[in-house]
């Protein structure tokens, strides 16, 4: 409904029946008719001056029927709610229309009816060709049918979708583009299908999965590139598949020529690198396909312009470009929390049809774009829309009738628009650029167009797919349509638009040219860095105990008006008695000083999860909440000496998207030690492809460095199978070649200094993530639990001998090595060691990289032990055994057993019940114990 007073369309009999239903609704609304319910909801009373007042200007003789203007209305709602369905929005005009809901006769009305509606009744600004309601019917029919569609309704904000409505009802989407502006659109519109024809002329069956039939998606990416910028954006992160990757690598991030065709024929492309140092590219030594790269361009202007390296995992990428967009927009360089600037950066998400509707991680990264702690101010969503998803037809794809429906869910407003109408693509683009910035929303923009090839250059789609084949192969580019419309108008001539078609063959041949004459012979040495293959050294991490104490002390203190639950007041107050010789430092506590130590060493950190700021255990607290009224207070922002801001984010319910969106904050910004913490480790299940194709190999496929922390509670403890495993053995499969640190702890004080040697390597050649399967019921054991004095010096502990075992160096003849809780479980049935002296327990703090040198300097203290025991609570298929094996194997001597204790191999990690449980870890305990 418009914001026109619809009143100004009655007189007479009309108004008074009109007043008459007034009165009824004020009293008994179920009685009234709902369309006039409507209209008293959002216009209030009825009045006769207005009526008059419209009469009056539009000579109307007739009052007209008040059912009859109702119909008007209920037309022109149903046009802007419905058009879409009407709208030529399809290249291949394959797609029926349906115009069923904005047929005059649907509303029994008719022209002469429409005639004698008032305009201003339908429309809040009437256009001057505009002169009643049925020029206003045909008005709203032109703009909501044609070449762009909306989709706006779900946006519940009021005053943003008046906006919406406004902006489109003024014809400002229709609006014609300069003489210069359609030059530079078809100069690029020559460029993206120049490219493309020369590549598949040139390397013929090669794979490159190019962008025709959406060609226009470079000059979508473009326009809003150029309108960002022009509002003060000086950071633009794109994320795509691989789907016409090329060319955007190409024409929106400036990869030249050369160092892409370098690629297609074999010569090093890093030959080609300008010289100005405008582009920045990356490669690892195992390398990866050419659509799976990415790029960041600098330009002359200042404006950063990436496109995120991606696997072929198609939608997981989004969260992670969010993630670094969020990154670009902190400043996180000032104690307290990190100040966000959503101006400073944007995403552009570019998505595939069938996967936005079929892929999860869409819609959770649209779940978290308005929450406090993952917004962006707004991505730019594009989805490039071949209307088929490899060989299947949308109506095998989903479930509803646009790709694009799921965002609807969120609010996002969603504009169609056809891919052979290049000048409205622009129109949208402008549209896209300056709704985000009024808004800091999402926004998508749905292009819809066509595949011209199969699903690669050797894929022949004829087979699977002929009805569209068959229209696709008669159908011509958009280049060449728009290119005779511009002829048409006079813009150019047609011997021009030849020419540019010469022009950039031309061009592309002589780069080709060159690059086989400069590199002939010529290979690339990709190699493993040595700060990789040799690993970082362990640092020195001890802090002195008079920062320590202070820094306690400030923890402590909290502002006057601040009301702590008090029950929490007295455990958080008990943090004072280790330094005061009466206590230990717990898990919770060394991880808060350790913190601490990192700001003030000039470390932002940022850790998120399901129940990052309290801890799942209820052991953390990062973050306070008064008693009273709920205000939160961040004890880190109130240390002294911080030199670098703190956050800890509560999560949406979301695991893919969120490391995902962590991995991408980080690798942003390099100094921030920035952690995920699962709320228990088997919720890392849901995240399993960020770990296999980003966290674990992104060094080695495309040189990019990351510092992730992965905190994931791992153990049994008799609740059953769920909850249990974080799936140690998944992460330690994918180890090698120094790609990260896996480690699961059995020492606060070991955590305290592992945090502060992760910290140290950020920002540094030798960095890498770290994978840390960290405790539950350890928590509070005051085994784990740590003297102030050792936190005061030392550094991480790669094994820990247990302290009790192994004092009678020959009577020890079993070696016994476990890791966290089965370390622990150990260590508390041997006690003080009395009547242990048979063995010596190892407890390995790190499984990866697997501390050979460490383990093979206690085996030769022993020269009398015959056994080395493996010990783990995880079934024999499962945990750390298999990784463990072949080095004790290579350690042992020839006289040594090597065996492995615990349980057999199973399906499911862990027992049902905790009677079971308990039966099953105590023969683990036994035998790993007897001699």
């Amino acid at each position: 409904m418009t914001n026109s007073n619809p009143w100004a369309a009655f007189s007479g009999p009309n108004l008074g029946y009109v007043m008459d239903m007034y009165d009824l609704y004020l009293t008994s609304p179920e009685e009234v008719d709902a369309e006039l319910v409507a209209l008293f909801e959002q216009y209030g009373a009825p009045v006769d001056t207005t009526a008059q007042a419209a009469v009056a200007t539009t000579g109307a003789a007739n009052t007209g029927d008040i059912q009859k203007v109702l119909a008007a209305v209920q037309l022109a709602d149903a046009i802007r709610q419905h058009g879409h369905l009407a709208a030529d929005i399809y290249p291949l005009h394959n797609q029926n229309l349906d115009t069923t809901r904005i047929e005059t006769s649907a509303y029994n009305l008719t022209d002469a009816d429409l005639r004698e509606v008032p305009a201003s009744v339908l429309l809040n600004n009437v256009p001057a060709n505009v002169n009643n309601g049925l020029d206003a019917i045909n008005y709203l029919k032109e703009i909501y049918t044609n070449k762009i569609a909306y989709e706006f309704n779900q946006v519940v904000g009021k005053d943003e979708r008046e906006w919406i409505q406004s902006k489109i009802e003024s014809g400002a989407l229709n609006a014609p583009l300069s003489n210069d502006d359609k030059k530079a659109v078809l100069n690029m519109l020559n460029k993206v299908e120049g490219f493309e024809q020369f590549l598949h002329k040139t390397f013929v069956g090669v794979k490159r999965f190019s962008i025709e039939g959406v060609d226009a998606l470079v000059v979508l990416i473009e326009e809003i590139i150029k309108g960002s910028e022009a509002s003060g954006v000086k950071n633009i992160q794109i994320g795509m598949a691989h789907r016409g990757r090329l060319n955007v690598l190409t024409h929106n991030v400036h990869k030249p020529y050369k160092m892409m065709l370098a690629d297609f024929a074999h010569v090093p492309s890093e030959l080609f690198v300008p010289e100005d140092g405008s582009l920045k590219v990356t490669k690892g030594w195992s390398n990866d396909a050419k659509y799976h790269l990415g790029a960041t361009y600098k330009a002359p202007n200042g404006t950063t312009i990436g496109l995120a390296y991606n696997p072929s995992h198609l939608e997981v990428v989004s969260p992670v470009v969010t993630g670094q967009t969020r990154a670009a927009q902190d400043d996180t360089s000032k104690a307290g929390a990190p100040v966000q600037d959503a101006s400073k950066a944007l995403a552009i998400l570019v998505h595939g049809d069938a996967a936005f509707a079929g892929q999860g991680v869409v819609t959770e990264t649209m779940n978290y774009s308005r929450t406090k702690g993952f917004g962006t101010g707004g991505s730019v969503h594009i989805i490039a829309n071949n209307m088929i998803g490899f060989t299947t037809e949308r109506f095998d794809s989903r479930s509803t009738v646009y790709s694009s429906d799921p965002a609807k869910g969120y609010e996002v407003p969603v504009i169609h628009v056809n891919a052979d109408e290049p000048e409205a693509v622009v129109q949208v683009a402008r549209f896209a650029v300056e709704y985000r910035e009024k808004f800091g929303k999402d926004i998508l923009v749905d292009l819809i167009g066509y595949r011209r090839y199969g699903h690669n250059e050797m894929d022949e789609p004829m087979i699977t797919n002929p009805a569209m084949y068959n229209l696709v192969h008669k159908h011509d580019t958009v280049r060449a349509l728009y290119g005779k419309q511009l002829a048409a108008e006079g813009v150019v001539t047609e011997a021009e638009v030849e020419q540019l078609q010469k022009d950039i063959k031309a061009e592309l041949q002589a780069d080709l040219d060159f690059i086989k004459e400069q590199g002939a012979g010529k290979h690339s040495e990709l190699t493993m860095p040595e700060a990789v293959a040799n690993g970082y050294e362990l640092v020195e991490t001890g802090v002195e105990k008079a920062r320590l104490e202070k820094m306690n002390e400030e923890l402590l203190t909290f502002p006057e008006d601040f009301h702590v639950f008090k029950k929490l007041n007295k455990i958080l107050n008990r943090r004072r008695d280790p330094f005061q010789g009466k206590g230990k430092i717990d898990w919770g506590h060394a991880e808060t000083l350790a913190f601490g130590t990192i700001l003030q060493d000039g470390n932002p950190i940022r850790i998120t999860g399901q129940d990052a700021q309290r801890g799942t255990f209820s052991q953390r607290h990062l973050v306070l909440h008064d008693e009273q009224n709920g205000n939160e207070y961040t004890p880190l922002h109130g240390i002294s000496g911080s030199n670098a801001s703190f956050t800890a984010i509560n999560s949406p319910l979301s695991e893919a998207s969120i490391v995902g969106y962590e991995y991408g904050y980080n690798l942003q910004n390099e100094d921030a030690l920035t952690i995920w913490e699962a709320q228990y480790g088997d919720f890392a299940n849901m995240a399993q492809m960020m770990f296999d194709n980003f966290v674990s190999a992104t060094r080695s496929k495309w040189g990019v460095r990351s510092g992730l922390v992965l905190s994931l509670p791992h153990s049994a403890e008799g609740q059953g199978s769920e909850h249990t495993s974080a799936r140690l053995e998944r992460f330690l499969q994918l180890s090698a070649e120094n790609n990260w640190t896996v480690v699961m702890l059995s020492s606060a004080a070991n955590y305290f200094h592992l945090l502060r040697q992760q910290a140290a390597i950020l920002g540094t050649d030798e960095v890498r993530p770290l994978v840390m399967m960290s405790p539950k019921s350890l928590l509070r054991n005051q085994i784990v639990a740590a003297d102030v004095e050792e936190l005061t010096s030392g550094k991480f502990q790669t094994i820990i001998e247990h302290p009790t075992t192994g004092k009678n160096v020959d009577a020890v003849e079993n070696i016994v090595l476990a890791s966290g809780k089965m370390a622990i479980d150990l260590a508390e049935k041997i006690g003080e060691g009395e009547g242990f002296d048979h063995l010596h327990l190892v407890r390995v703090e790190q499984l990866y990289p697997f501390p050979e040198k460490e383990i093979a300097d206690v085996f030769a203290k022993f020269p009398n032990a015959k056994t080395i025991k493996w010990a783990q609570e995880e079934p024999k298929n499962m945990g750390s055994w298999f990784l463990a094996d072949p080095y004790l194997r290579e350690l042992a001597t020839d006289a040594q057993e090597v065996k492995y204790i615990g349980r057999p191999a199973l399906s499911s990690p862990a027992e049902g019940d905790a009677d079971a449980y308990k039966e099953a870890q105590a023969i683990v305990i036994e035998d790993s114990l007897s001699k």
